[in-house]
């Protein structure tokens, strides 16, 4: 009997309804269906023109949802090599061109990059420390109006961040957040009240 792989499901956009495989891994856990429409409702569904980096991508869930709601560009980080390779076979399978897997450590390519985002998605393994470290490193890689999406086990430190939206889904804390001081301009994302 072949070995039953764990799968993601798109909720929305051009890839609605895919079920995307992914392969076992210690502390990969895709962000659930109902988190995730919540976090696009409060993005405003659609993505056309925003640049998404996807931080600790694991399943692809959170990117694969970007691209699949019209991102130009979705980039996809992922330090493990057998889960960077699922990443690419399902990029493949969904011909996601918008969409560029990079097998590297999240916080190495956060102190490196010179690009900027408009969405940053922020999910690592929850008993770690690196939502602590990534945070600080993402504000210099936003855009003037960009904003950073996160899930914890517990809420997180957020000086010097301003909360847009937040929500908590069983043992799950999420939120949505920008850099203090930073109006929200004509080009900004629209978050949804």
């Amino acid at each position: 009997m072949s070995q039953q792989r764990n799968k993601v499901r798109i909720i929305a956009g051009d890839y609605r309804r895919r079920l995307l495989p992914f392969p076992e891994s210690e502390g990969l856990r895709p962000t659930p269906d109902r988190v995730r429409e919540t976090l696009f409702n409060w993005l405003g569904q659609e993505l056309a023109g925003r640049r998404c980096l996807d931080a600790f991508s694991g399943s692809g869930a959170l990117g694969f949802e970007a691209a699949s709601r019209h991102a130009r560009q979705v980039v996809m980080l992922e330090k493990s090599r057998k889960v960077a390779d699922s990443l690419r076979a399902n990029k493949m399978l969904l011909n996601a061109a918008a969409v560029e897997v990079v097998a590297i450590d999240a916080l190495m390519y956060l102190k490196s990059a010179r690009q900027q985002f408009d969405v940053i998605f922020l999910d690592p393994p929850y008993d770690s420390t690196l939502l602590a470290e990534a945070l600080p490193l993402a504000a210099g890689l936003l855009t003037a109006e960009g904003v950073v999406y996160f899930e914890a086990r517990n809420w997180p430190e957020l000086a010097g961040w301003e909360v847009l939206r937040q929500d908590k889904a069983g043992l799950v804390h999420y939120g949505l957040v920008r850099p203090e001081g930073r109006a929200a301009g004509d080009d900004a994302l629209t978050v949804a009240g």
